[in-house]
């Protein structure tokens, strides 16, 4: 069993588990009763598949100290049950448009990506904080929605500052949902840019294609003109000797 095979065979399953963690941790969150422990023992029975994951990857790996150090993201989400849903993400790379050109399917696939991992932070963000915040006291977020929405007012970099987090844990995920807003807006910023510049180069590329062609009928033109005149010289002895043969 090699790192690659065992990858592409726990790619799905790990999908899957992914889909059911969250779901799970929903219900903990936002329920109450016996389906908040059912949803605990899901939880715990889900980190002991990624770990299984995490250190099989790790034992399969050809060199295991930079297989470590290049996959700290993955021994994060082992270690951090709130950082498990990310895993959704990897649905979004088997989305391609396959009909497209390489540069329209890249941009296809990046706006797909940008829309999922926005949509699900904000999700795993409002959870996490209402998680975080709904047995303070001092909280001004009181409800799935009050998260919800401050969710979506930190992503997008607005802040309009009506709620706030008060406890350590829902400023911790405050400042995560931060970096995540200002990475997904310099993914949207750098590919509105790629695509004006395409678009800006595809003009220039018609506007020289036209003037190629016009120089080429120029050049066309030019040399029928040489032509032309290189023919009248040569006509006038010719009409100039048969007018003198002509003569009695």
């Amino acid at each position: 069993m090699t790192l690659e095979r065992w990858e592409r065979a726990a790619e799905w399953p790990l999908i899957v588990i992914s889909v059911l963690f969250l779901a799970a941790y929903s219900v903990q969150v936002l329920a109450s009763g016996t389906a908040v422990k059912v949803a605990g023992w899901f939880m715990a029975v889900t980190w002991g598949l990624f770990l299984v994951d995490y250190v099989v990857s790790l034992w399969l790996a050809p060199r295991r100290l930079s297989w470590f150090f290049r996959h700290l993201h993955e021994l994060a989400i082992v270690v951090l049950p709130m950082l498990r849903p990310l895993r959704l993400l990897r649905l979004v790379t088997l989305i391609g448009v396959l009909q497209r050109v390489a540069g329209n399917a890249l941009r296809g696939r990046v706006a797909t990506y940008v829309v999922a991992a926005s949509g699900l932070l904000v999700y795993i963000g409002a959870l996490a904080m209402y998680d975080a915040e709904k047995a303070s006291p001092e909280a001004s977020i009181k409800s799935f929605g009050d998260a919800a929405w401050w969710a979506i007012v930190t992503i997008t970099t607005v802040g309009y500052g009506d709620l706030s987090p008060s406890t350590g844990t829902g400023r911790v995920i405050a400042v995560g949902l931060m970096i995540g807003g200002i990475a997904l807006l310099g993914i949207v910023t750098a590919t509105l840019a790629s695509w004006l510049v395409e678009k800006v180069s595809a003009e220039d590329s018609n506007s020289q294609a036209v003037t190629v062609d016009h120089l080429e009928l120029l050049r066309e033109e030019i040399r029928a003109l040489r032509l032309q005149r290189e023919a009248i010289p040569s006509a006038v002895p010719e009409e100039s000797t048969s007018g003198a043969h002509a003569l009695p």
